[in-house]
């Protein structure tokens, strides 16, 4: 069976808004596993997963009410677990009717399921796999669970619904990851009409945050020491930060991808509930959200090749015909560039992952970045070299909340004292290196 979200999953029971604090702000926990970061993708990919491993269970299940001669239809049960589905939705902030609508699909689905292979049993005899799992004591725990995760995965999965291609996404992957073996054209656009009606209730906030038992972080994820990723999972200084401040809370910390370009948008549209990553606190930003107490501060400089350190000594030398700048889309380093070239070529490099070695490869000269990013590149790549001695536009480094909804309130006082602790300080040191 499909591996279940690698969360706690607190969906059971509201987590009390008084949750005490596990962590002390300057303390430093034991070293976690990366977790995962989630995109509206792999999101999706889950949620079918999901669907698809509980009708997978229902041969088991028509095989345990055959050997004892039950009815497959449960009306009663069938009504518990709807309605429970759909109460669930509303302390997680979803609408309960799509909700509700969606666990009935499932429940048709495992119905008709089940008649089909009882069908053949009754007349050609029992075929099915031995021995029998004990319906309430084995299947039901399982069928039970997957509840529980599908509906955690609805609640990230939900604000991408809004978006305008979203049914085409999954119709696409309903036809990828939903077998024909279990599944009828019919039965996956039933799925996927369900899934498309998806709704938030509301634009989210702290305390449905405790009532979920868990806490979203968006991040790009393409911005070390802050947040970065590897192969499906993120890490950096942010993101242990953001841990501990989710244990701080009570509440399980979740990591879902954005862009620079999108960062506050995403925010805004409740994809997530606090953006993390090298933030940089901006007065366009500020305009729309607000912010926590400054974490750190660093100004914008140049990194280019060592061999190119004369070359490059001030901004007017950069700034000339030949030279090639190259930026990530949409944050504050392009709009640094915009903002100081005008004779020099620009480059928009989309992998900020990958841009230094657009750098060492000679397909641009410079780039403008933060100098904590500059002091872990200079160390990973020792042809890289910080080229101005001066730093511009200094900005304070924060986690963004959008406004009112209860964020500054629920983090601000835990994020303060971690800062005075200088936890954030020393996250910092850990990721960039001595």
């Amino acid at each position: 069976m499909h591996a279940l979200l690698p969360l706690a999953w607190l969906l059971l029971a509201a987590v009390p808004a008084s949750a005490p604090a596990t962590e002390t702000p300057g303390a430093a926990p034991a070293i976690l596993p990366d977790p995962r970061l989630w995109d509206e993708g792999s999101l999706l990919d889950h949620v079918l997963q999901l669907v698809d491993d509980r009708l997978a269970l229902m041969p088991l299940v028509a095989g345990a009410k055959w050997q004892h001669r039950q009815p497959i239809a449960d009306p009663a049960r069938e009504a518990a677990v709807i309605a429970t589905a759909g109460e669930r939705a509303v302390r997680l902030g979803l609408e309960r009717a799509p909700v509700e609508a969606l666990f009935a699909v499932q429940i048709r689905l495992a119905r008709e399921a089940q008649a089909r292979l009882t069908d053949h049993w009754d007349s050609a005899g029992y075929d099915g796999i031995t021995p029998v799992p004990d319906l309430a004591r084995d299947l039901r725990p399982q069928i039970d669970r997957l509840t529980g995760d599908l509906l955690g995965a609805l609640y990230l999965l939900a604000p991408y619904a809004n978006t305008p291609d979203f049914a085409a996404k999954v119709a696409t992957a309903a036809g990828r990851a939903l077998p024909a073996t279990r599944w009828s054209s019919t039965d996956r656009q039933a799925l996927a009409e369900g899934l498309v009606a998806l709704r938030p209730a509301d634009r989210g906030g702290a305390d449905r945050a405790r009532a979920a038992g868990l806490v979203r972080f968006g991040t790009p994820a393409d911005y070390a020491p802050f947040s970065s990723s590897t192969a499906g999972t993120v890490r950096g200084a942010d993101v242990e930060l953001a841990m501990d401040l989710a244990r701080s809370l009570g509440l399980e910390a979740v990591f879902v991808r954005s862009s620079w370009r999108t960062l506050v948008e995403d925010l805004l549209a409740d994809h997530f509930d606090i953006a993390i990553g090298g933030v940089s606190a901006t007065p366009a930003r500020l305009s729309l959200a607000e912010a926590s107490v400054p974490l750190s501060q660093s100004g914008k400089t140049a990194v280019g090749r060592c061999a190119d350190a004369g070359r490059f000594t001030a901004l007017e030398r950069i700034d000339r015909s030949g030279v090639t700048v190259i930026e990530n889309p949409g944050g504050t380093n392009e709009a640094f560039a915009r903002a100081h070239l005008a004779a020099a070529r620009l480059v928009v490099h989309p992998d900020n992952q990958s841009v230094f070695e657009e750098l060492l490869a000679r397909r641009a000269d410079v780039m403008f970045t933060d100098e904590t990013e500059i002091r872990l590149v200079t160390r990973r790549y020792p042809q890289l070299c910080r080229l101005l001695g001066d730093s511009y536009e200094r900005a304070d480094k924060v986690f963004l909340y959008g406004k009112g909804r209860g964020w500054a309130a629920a983090a601000g006082s835990w994020l303060e004292t971690a800062a005075a602790a200088g936890r954030p300080a020393r996250l910092l040191d850990r990721y960039v290196g001595p």
